[in-house]
């Protein structure tokens, strides 16, 4: 199952995966595994796929969706013996597709950057912000709680952290929060992006720009 899916990945055919998950469920578990990928553009299409195929299956079957679920959640845990580190992002993305059948989960997201473990934070906290901005206007009536720790984030030594950061709250409607931030508007950090079945390297300045309305967005 493993190589079919990866080389599904690497052809960017994510849909052709979501219709093997409506075959076999097992793909949702292959697409945990991928998410390890050293590729960031590997494991990125995974966290993708993932939500599509999970939406394929939750057609006939939202409980096992609902597990899986609650798998990612586990697997952000010591016990798990093997922490996911993509696992806010893929949630995210289930939620995002799925918003209908499980928008109980949008707090449970929303909350996990605030839940985190210190130690912890550096390696979940760009994808915790991507996860709240994916979930976008579903987060927007929950969010006031996590709002000042994504503003926080714009501040934050990793440019990467900034990056989702400025993506996040314009997500969120937020943009008010980017207004006089003429040092974000200039800052050349770069960082990866995922849009559009592509990473991209770009910089926190320039996606202030982008979320603003002053270059194309090109998806993001």
């Amino acid at each position: 199952m493993k190589i079919p899916v990866r080389r599904l990945l690497g052809q960017g055919r994510l849909d052709e995966i979501s219709e093997r998950a409506g075959r076999s469920r097992r793909v949702l578990g292959t697409l945990v595994s991928m998410t390890f990928d050293a590729d960031p553009q590997t494991a990125w299409r995974a966290v993708d796929a993932m939500g599509r195929a999970a939406a394929r299956i939750a057609e006939e079957d939202p409980a096992f969706v609902r597990e899986h679920l609650r798998r990612l959640f586990w697997l952000m845990s010591e016990e798990s013996g093997g922490i996911c580190w993509r696992a806010p992002e893929a949630m995210a993305e289930i939620v995002g597709r799925c918003p209908e059948l499980f928008a109980d989960y949008v707090p449970v997201v929303l909350h996990l950057i605030l839940e985190a473990a210190e130690e912890d934070l550096e390696h979940f906290r760009p994808g915790m912000l991507w996860a709240i901005g994916r979930l976008g206007p579903l987060a927007e009536a929950s969010a006031d709680e996590v709002l000042p720790t994504v503003i926080h984030a714009l501040d934050h030594e990793d440019a990467r952290v900034r990056g989702m950061a400025v993506w996040c709250l314009h997500r969120l409607g937020r943009n008010d929060a980017l207004t006089g931030r003429a040092d974000l508007a200039d800052d050349a950090g770069a960082f990866d992006f995922y849009a559009d079945g592509v990473v991209r390297r770009t910089r926190v300045g320039e996606m202030v720009r982008r979320v603003l309305g002053q270059t194309p967005d090109d998806g993001m």
